[in-house]
Order: C-alpha cells, then structure tokens, then sequence
C-alpha cells in the first residue's frame, strides 16, 4: 500500500512539476481582435519608380481605441497596419484606392499583393498589430505572410477579411483571422 501511494504521490509531483515548465504565452500573442471597427486607406498613388501601379495602405483599429482631429492614438486596443498594399489599375483607368479581389503577400509589387511583415533594426514595416494602453505602445507583433480578401458591399462600404500569419515567441505558427466591414475612410498621402 505504502508503494503504491508513493507511486501514487510521485506521479502527482510529476505532473505538476512538467506543467509548470511548460512556457507561458507572453500576453501580446492573447486575445488579439477578431473584428475592427474604424479603417483608413492611406492612398500613396504610384509611390515607386519602379512599380507600375497604386499603392494604399490599410490602418485599422479595434473597439477602445480611435484617432484624435491630428490622427494620434488615444485608448486602449489594437491597431492593424498593412502598408504598400499594390492596387491595380482598372478598365484603363487609374484606380488609387482598393478594388474587389484577393490580395497575398509577397515582394514581387505586382498587382493585387502587398508587402509581408519585416523588423528593420526595430522599426516595423510591411503588416503587423500593435497593442496601445491608454495612448502608449506597449507591443508589437509583427504578421509574416497572409492574403486579403476585399469585398464591395456598396460604392462606399468594404468588406475585408483577413488570414494572417506569425511566429509565436516559441517558434509555432499561428493563423490570425480578423475581419472589418463598413467604410474605409480615404487618406491623401501623395
């Protein structure tokens, strides 16, 4: 009896001893937005010598958060930002702002991609989320490759969805699945 409930005991020690190595998941990777609330397409035109169409940005935001009159962060959510999003031109027209279809990531410039997420020496570009507490930037997770998927609903609303992918801090990928509809607020940036 005394064999078993020591059998018993260390088996118990066991397991909660290997759970509790188990590492814990830094919180920026926890509870990211499944919607987005407030959009806007920066719109940049034909920004690069070398690449023959448009290019727009995407800057969204999650419940909490919202810009000020001069376009700073107030609250506390999250922030999507997808930059160098290639729109092509259509029917012969140029078309400055995003138009139906799905769009990958990739660094080719061609139409109907957008540039996948990279840190330069700590400045983020391409796609990533950003997590503000009260005005303050707290994290940053930036997003490797994933496709867009852009829908008209109206002449002014956008149906976005969005399949995202990033390396967990142990090395797991992870898809991220957010969405946003209503209307994408035009930003000049040229």
């Amino acid at each position: 009896m005394r064999k078993l409930l020591y059998i018993g005991l260390l088996g118990l020690v066991g397991i909660l001893g290997f759970s509790s190595c188990r590492p814990s998941t830094p919180y920026v990777y926890r509870g990211l937005p499944k919607e987005y609330i407030l959009a806007w397409e920066e719109i940049y035109g034909y920004a690069y010598d070398s690449v023959p169409c448009p290019v727009v940005a995407l800057d969204l935001y999650s419940k909490g958060l919202e810009l000020d009159a001069n376009h700073r962060m107030r609250g506390t959510g999250y922030n999507l930002y997808i930059s160098d999003i290639f729109v092509p031109e259509s029917h012969g027209k140029d078309t400055l702002r995003l138009v139906a279809g799905k769009y990958h990531s990739e660094r080719t410039g061609l139409p109907f991609t957008f540039l996948p997420g990279k840190n330069w020496d700590g400045q983020p570009t391409g796609m990533y989320v950003l997590y503000v507490e009260e005005g303050k930037l707290q994290s940053i997770q930036m997003l490797d490759s994933g496709y867009i998927v852009v829908k008209d609903t109206t002449s002014v609303m956008k149906d976005l969805e969005f399949t995202l992918y990033y390396r967990s801090a142990y090395g797991s990928r992870i898809t991220y699945k957010p969405h946003f509809q209503g209307v994408l607020y035009p930003w000049e940036k040229r």
